[in-house]
């Protein structure tokens, strides 16, 4: 069965935990119930002037918030995707890897850089440390997709180290700890990060500009959870009535077991098919943030996924990776069960670094979920 996480914030919050979305009374429940409605009090970790103050519009650009007619003619919803997949890594990382480098001390920038990632968050740094003409040594599993060591190369030129090391993140963040003690560079994190999350946390601004009507739910993908914690910090601060919902792969959710056992857990593996999100264990501080923030977490599965990922290219004749359609997955199970009144739900479509020789496993896998449902 698919796990969902709700939320559990430690005894000082001043909210009280709205039911699961899968509960007979989510679909009616009062996300606000429980909050101050003072913005300083919402705001206590002062993530919300960190990420008015971001710095990633240098190397970052404001995504669309497209409508998907027919995702939500299916659903009964209103169905809007973020694309950040449309960025020039075409992921959201590029912005907390930016954030994160333009406000270092110049001679910790000196020092050289050095970062463990998936993939999407070495374009990032890759991009950032071109930009900013700083050397970068750059740690990616071996199970990376080619297509996002090559971008690395491609957006890093001469400045960027492609090492390659360990079946996961965490294996290839280990190694990348030990190169930095070697050579003593600069770490750049992955997602455990203040200005990584404030970075992704625009995305949420974003979202709350583009759409400034009644909005029901935002659903983010989650690995690490610098995307989930940044954006539920920001809304959570400027609009809390709009529930914030994570999504994980179901032999990759890390943060859900976490919020369920109240403290971080490691998982011994994690599935690889969403490689992006394929992370034993989340942050200290993205927990923190999404333990006190996020309504709940949902988890998919990979014939979800692949389902997902046609869903996005029908609606928009594009291609997202696995971990860039886990929030559409997710937004498609909360639809399927709310029940009720038409809502307003946003996906953001979080990356698109995908091997071509992939699709056909998409495809095959899609075409199994829409034979069951007929």
């Amino acid at each position: 069965m698919p796990l969902t996480a709700a939320r559990t914030p430690p005894p000082s919050a001043a909210r009280t935990t709205p039911p699961s979305v899968l509960s007979a009374t989510s679909a009616s429940a009062s996300p606000s119930a429980g909050r101050s409605p003072d913005l300083g009090a919402r705001d206590a970790d002062g993530y919300l002037k960190r990420i008015l103050t971001a710095r990633v519009y240098d190397v970052a650009r404001e995504t669309a918030m497209d409508s998907a007619p027919g995702l939500s003619a299916r659903l009964g919803h209103r169905v809007l995707f973020k694309r950040e997949d449309q960025q020039p890594v075409f992921s959201f990382k590029v912005r907390g890897a930016y954030n994160k480098m333009v406000n270092l001390p110049a001679e910790a920038l000196a020092r050289g850089v050095i970062t463990a990632s998936a993939g999407n968050h070495a374009q990032g740094v890759a991009l950032s440390a071109a930009r900013l003409g700083v050397r970068a040594i750059i740690v990616v599993p071996l199970t990376a997709p080619q297509v996002k060591i090559d971008a690395v190369r491609t957006h890093g030129g001469a400045m960027v180290e492609v090492v390659q090391a360990g079946e996961s993140y965490s294996e290839a963040c280990d190694h990348a700890l030990m190169l930095q003690r070697e050579h003593g560079m600069t770490f750049i994190p992955a997602f455990d990060d203040p200005d990584v999350i404030a970075g992704q946390g625009t995305v949420g601004m974003e979202i709350l500009r583009q759409h400034r009507g009644p909005l029901d739910a935002i659903f983010v993908p989650i690995g690490g959870g610098s995307l989930a914690a940044g954006v539920a910090a920001y809304v959570k601060a400027v609009r809390p009535e709009i529930r914030v919902i994570g999504v994980q792969t179901e032999d990759s959710c890390a943060m859900a077991r976490s919020i369920a056992a109240g403290e971080r857990i490691t998982l011994g593996e994690v599935g690889l098919f969403s490689d992006g999100t394929a992370v034993k264990r989340v942050g200290e501080e993205t927990f923190r943030l999404c333990r006190a923030h996020l309504d709940d977490v949902l988890t998919v599965d990979t014939d979800a996924l692949c389902a997902a990922i046609k869903d996005v290219f029908q609606d928009t004749r594009s291609l997202v990776e696995p971990a860039g359609a886990l929030a559409v997955a997710g937004l498609k199970r909360f639809a399927e069960q709310a029940g009720g009144a038409p809502q307003t739900l946003v996906a953001i479509t979080s990356g698109a670094n995908m091997n071509f020789d992939r699709l056909r496993i998409v495809a095959e896998r899609a075409e199994v979920v829409e034979a069951a449902a007929r």
